[in-house]
């Protein structure tokens, strides 16, 4: 008797063994066809780091980051260019307090100053793990910036957007997402090129008002480079290297061309500059400009054709050129 339940408990003893190494296996295994994921740590630990060169040295970053900080204007417009929606960004130059072409898109976005003197301490609690700036606007605060979150930055901003929308899309972990739409930019530029054939000659002059000072655009703008890769001609005095020349109304002459398009912007506490067009638009020396005897004058919105900068602007600019060279 005592033989038989010892072989019972024998029995019994290997059947549990054996339940559980078939429950460790099912477990291992998942559903039919269905094996488990490593936990998402573990895929970015094993990522290879990415060393990113920038205006401040080399940054080491791993993985993609999840919240991004960003400090210009075209910055912001390349991150929602490429489906990141950043946790903090600095406001738009004009804008409450964006952009009327991002503003659906920068819902719920925390507002960490502007370009010229971003806010540490909101940045630092919004506990980026990326931050994106610029040498030109805040290379005094890189040092306390790259202490919150790794931080990579642009030299400039003036001519640079198609460069740092690259390197942006690199500190992202989306070069292949920024190699597309820029492809994707570019293909249409030299569609809208095609298009405009002859009227290519048509010399495109780009003034701003301001209730302190005018001035004309030239190649290295943000919307004079615009024009140089579609190969529009410009006026003599504006056809060359340089961001802007500021004007007396002696140099009226320089703002003259085929067509003009102009921007108007308002400050504040200010004269209105809406007198101040007026009063300019209304020297004698101006109604003798071409653009002027021909009414081939046009208001433009300055956050597209300057002051935004970035991919989003890029292709409203372009809106615009099909707008007065092709419907018109």
């Amino acid at each position: 008797m005592k033989a038989l339940l010892q072989n019972i408990r024998t029995s019994r003893a290997w059947s549990l063994v054996l339940m559980s190494t078939l429950l460790l296996v099912a477990a291992g295994c998942g559903s039919a066809g269905q094996p488990q994921a490593p936990a998402s740590t573990e895929v970015s630990k094993n990522e290879a780091p990415r060393v990113i060169k920038h205006a401040m040295g080399e940054t080491t970053l791993t993985g993609t980051p999840k919240r991004v900080v960003i400090l210009t204007n075209e910055g912001t417009e390349a991150l929602l260019t490429l489906g990141v929606k950043p946790v903090g960004a600095v406001k738009s130059w004009f804008g409450e307090p964006w952009y009327p072409h991002i503003k659906e898109e920068m819902k719920d976005v925390v507002i960490v100053g502007d370009e010229g003197q971003p806010n540490i301490e909101v940045i630092a609690g919004l506990k980026p793990d990326l931050i994106i700036g610029t040498k030109v606007r805040q290379e005094k605060v890189y040092e306390q910036l790259k202490q919150i979150a790794p931080t990579v930055f642009s030299a400039d901003l003036a001519a640079a957007w198609k460069d740092n929308f690259k390197l942006y899309a690199e500190a992202l972990n989306k070069t292949a997402e920024g190699e597309k739409a820029m492809a994707a930019f570019d293909k249409r530029m030299d569609e809208i090129k095609a298009k405009l054939g002859s009227k290519l000659s048509t010399k495109v002059s780009i003034v701003r008002f301001s209730p302190t000072q005018v001035r004309i655009y030239l190649r290295t703008s943000f919307s004079g480079q615009l024009l140089g890769q579609l190969g529009m001609a410009r006026p003599a005095p504006q056809d060359r290297d340089g961001f802007i020349e500021m004007l007396t109304k002696e140099k009226i002459p320089s703002m003259d061309g085929d067509i003009m398009f102009y921007f108007a912007s308002d400050s504040p506490g200010k004269t209105d500059t809406t007198k101040v067009v007026e009063e300019w638009m209304n020297d004698p020396l101006f109604k003798n400009l071409n653009v002027s005897k021909t009414n081939k004058v046009f208001k433009v919105d300055e956050a597209i054709w300057n002051s935004a900068g970035g991919y989003k602007a890029a292709n409203l600019v372009l809106d615009e050129f099909q707008k007065y060279f092709e419907m018109k």
